[in-house]
């Protein structure tokens, strides 16, 4: 596994596959527009087919805070520590900042206190009209 913290020369062909059970998921033009625009990426490829197999990625003020929305990993690949080390590598990017966040659904909070993470209260809204983006 290759594990990069830049887009160079990815395409949207190398994302194929993610965001299982969206009902309204972003084509993979979108997908690729969305981590163009974020602040912080880590990416999963496939050493052999080069393909994205995983990413996790940050929003952040710069200073004090940072925000994770997204980390997706192939089904065809989970259960083999990408997710783990995906995590592990964001965490380290973001080590200077006060306060690191994300939401979750509850089945998945254990995977995060792994990495020292503790449930928090937490408000959101969802509008998915747009789930697929603009």
């Amino acid at each position: 596994m290759i594990y990069k913290t830049e887009l160079t020369a990815i395409t949207p062909n190398q994302l194929n596959g993610f965001f299982v059970d969206w009902p309204n998921p972003p084509n993979l033009e979108t997908h690729l527009n969305v981590l163009k625009q974020i602040s912080h990426i880590v990416l999963a490829l496939d050493q052999q087919t080069n393909q994205v197999v995983g990413f996790i990625t940050a929003i952040s003020d710069g200073i004090l805070s940072a925000y994770i929305p997204l980390l997706e990993v192939l089904p065809s690949h989970q259960h083999q520590g990408i997710g783990q080390e995906l995590v592990k590598r964001m965490l380290t990017q973001l080590s200077e900042f006060y306060m690191i966040d994300l939401c979750c659904d509850e089945d998945l909070a254990p995977f995060y206190e792994k990495h020292a993470m503790r449930k928090g209260t937490g408000m959101h809204v969802r509008n998915y009209s747009m789930q697929a983006g603009r």
